[in-house]
């Protein structure tokens, strides 16, 4: 179990950052002299111990007990509480240096922030004494649950990152592959044109990576004129899977949405060529759908094939034309040797014959799944102590029933064993939809942003935050996508990491949230266009009074309300890729928490000078902004930039470097 020792305390994940802030210097500096408040900080803190104290085993329990979960989610939202409220004295604490240094010395002006001080002093008294009032409520109710202080130790996260192909870890496929070969380099027996070949089974079980190896083998690349690759999962939307198939064959996008006009161009394009298409990941059962999508592939050569993964054989029945291919669990042996490769550490595969026995009751365990044997075999990578692998194989998170919640205990174990730090940053990906391609250096600064790094001497959070990425992919939690400058979470991680988020992250693709839910989120996205979204629950987003991030991606939206949205005053990420948008509100101001903003490919021609009274703002990215033309003068009042980009806009001119820029000079793309 992975916990954080700090001043003797051990911190469970969810934890590690309240205390961090209270113990920063800001907030000691804030209270020094004020009774009232350090009093009502340390009731605080030994509520908070109480709680925490039995985190770990709450996390454990909920997954079979209803009622833990629960009490799990009214701890989080206490915690998040009071994560606010030491920001809002932090963020107090860096206003007033900052007005100390910039503002006026008339006596005047001096008595109303003074009345300013007084007055937020008194607030802040009363919010800690809401919080402290519910943790202790929260708190009386843990013994009649059961929860006891887990007492756990740490396995060391010090892993070596890899770049393995997802390809080259494919083990006990060799029959598969190779019949699947032999159907895609002959021609149709069938009456059909074009072949269609499903391959079924379960997630995790290593449909996708098969298919990978296909369509990169070289004998296939030689037979196949035109080759595209299609990650559908569970909206079948033909104009999408057109339009991504028309620019794999050609080359060139195609922004239509007319399915008649893509329709015509892809069959020109398909005429009297032989091709290959893979269809990964596919849901959809209704033969009509598919009927409509497939009508332009009849112009390609006979012989063209299409590859179909699925985890549902009527899948198979709607879509297939040759044989559909079962994918079963990997034997045994196989799945060790998959589990031994990443759990070494050289490329041998060879693992310490002390350990291998342990090992393989391990992988006894995995059920024959790929995912979870790589997994596992990343999670012990590090260590040769037999201690550390006999309690992963005693752990009781064996006995969970996958069927019922939906997460592979395998990989509940791997998510367990993460440093506090890593359960936070992976948890935060939720805030993806399934199949998204994610840039690592934008995530690193949206976790910054989020203060979901662990501040290290001597080492740039950014150099931190790469540590943390190298180490999930090193854990199989990302993987790279077909791109190579992105990376993907496999369906059943996503799963896990909506799992572990829990209602506090809301996506507007998945349209099944409550006002209630609403109220209570932390983070909204909307970053992959879905047919089905109901713009009506958008308008919802507006009551989440405590939301942290909000993202909007280059995606069609009816109107944003700015007026209703910079209301949100703990907002600290908004990415605002909305296409109406000219300008920006004063209003802009009341985000006082803000660290990132993102306006990039948006029309905005100016930004307010109230941008810069955002003293906590980090990244600002204005990229492709086309009619912005300058930034504000008093931009070196915002002391925290650390990233600056205006590539693409008519920017000519820099104003002043920010003053008393901290840790370095910001990065600065032009």
């Amino acid at each position: 179990m992975a916990v954080e020792v700090v001043g003797g305390a051990f911190f469970s994940a969810f934890f590690q950052q309240v205390f961090q802030k209270m113990d920063s210097q800001e907030v000691k500096n804030f209270i020094r002299g004020k009774k009232l408040t350090d009093g009502l900080l340390k009731k605080l803190r030994i509520e908070l111990l109480s709680v925490n104290a039995v985190y770990d085993d709450a996390e454990q329990k909920q997954l079979s007990n209803q009622v833990v979960k629960q009490w799990l989610h009214e701890l989080k939202e206490a915690v998040f509480h009071a994560e606010d409220l030491l920001d809002e004295i932090k963020t107090e604490a860096l206003k007033r240096k900052m007005e100390a240094e910039f503002g006026s010395s008339i006596s005047k002006v001096q008595d109303l922030i003074s009345a300013s001080f007084h007055a937020f002093d008194e607030s802040i008294d009363n919010k800690i004494k809401e919080i402290i009032e519910t943790l202790s409520f929260i708190s009386q109710q843990k013994d009649a649950f059961g929860l006891k202080e887990r007492c756990s130790h740490r396995i060391s996260q010090t892993l070596p990152s890899t770049s393995l192909v997802e390809g080259s870890d494919v083990y006990g496929r060799d029959h598969e592959k190779e019949t699947i070969i032999q159907l895609l380099l002959s021609d149709d027996v069938t009456c059909n044109k074009i072949g269609v070949i499903p391959i079924v089974g379960m997630g995790g079980i290593g449909k996708t990576t098969l298919a990978q190896l296909l369509y990169n083998d070289d004998k296939v690349k030689q037979h196949f004129v035109l080759q595209a690759w299609v990650c559908v999962s569970d909206e079948f939307g033909v104009v999408k899977i057109t339009q991504t198939i028309y620019a794999s064959v050609t080359s060139q996008t195609c922004d239509t949405t007319d399915l008649d006009q893509l329709q015509v161009k892809l069959k020109d394009a398909l005429k009297g060529k032989k091709f290959l298409f893979v269809l990964d990941d596919v849901w959809n059962e209704n033969y009509n759908i598919w009927d409509s999508l497939r009508r332009p592939f009849e112009s390609g050569a006979h012989g063209s094939k299409i590859i179909v993964t699925a985890r549902n054989d009527g899948v198979a029945t709607t879509m297939g034309t040759l044989q559909t291919h079962y994918l079963k669990n990997l034997l045994e042996e196989d799945c060790w040797f998959l589990f031994a490769k990443h759990a070494s550490k050289d490329a041998s595969g060879v693992v310490d014959p002390n350990l291998e026995v342990i090992g393989r009751q391990i992988v006894s365990k995995c059920k024959g799944l790929p995912l979870a044997a790589k997994s596992l075999g990343g999670l012990l990578r590090s260590e040769s102590k037999v201690e550390e692998w006999e309690n992963v194989l005693k752990s009781d998170i064996w006995e969970l029933s996958y069927a019922k919640i939906d997460i592979l205990p395998a990989l509940w174990l791997s998510y367990q064993y993460l440093s506090p730090e890593l359960k936070r940053c992976f948890a935060y990906c939720s805030i993806f939809p399934k199949d998204y391609k994610f840039n690592k250096s934008e995530l690193i600064l949206l976790w910054m942003a989020e203060d979901l790094l662990q501040p290290q001497k001597k080492t740039m959070l950014e150099d931190v935050g790469k540590k943390y990425f190298d180490d999930l992919i090193s854990r199989s939690f990302f993987q790279y996508s077909s791109s190579n400058d992105c990376f993907i979470m496999h369906d059943l991680m996503h799963d896990l990491a909506t799992y572990v988020s829990g209602e506090f992250c809301i996506r507007l693709e998945d349209h099944n949230f409550s006002l209630d839910v609403v109220s209570k989120g932390r983070h909204f996205s909307y970053l992959q266009y879905s047919s089905n979204v109901d713009y009506k629950r958008f308008g919802t987003i507006y009551e989440a009074k405590y939301l942290r991030t909000f993202i909007l991606g280059d995606l069609y939206l009816p109107t944003v309300r700015l007026d209703l949205l910079l209301m949100l005053q703990c907002l600290r990420v908004l990415k605002l890729r909305v296409h109406d948008i000219t300008e920006l509100p004063d209003l802009i101001s009341n985000l006082k928490h803000l660290r990132y903003l993102d306006l990039c490919n948006t029309p905005i021609q100016k930004l307010p000078d109230t941008v810069c009274s955002l003293y906590n703002l980090q990244t600002l990215l204005l990229s492709n902004c086309t009619c912005l033309a300058e930034l504000p003068t008093d931009l070196r009042r915002l002391i925290n930039l650390r990233h600056l980009d205006f590539r693409g806009t008519k920017i000519k001119k820099m104003p002043p470097p920010p003053h008393g820029q901290v840790e370095r000079s910001p990065n600065i793309r032009r």
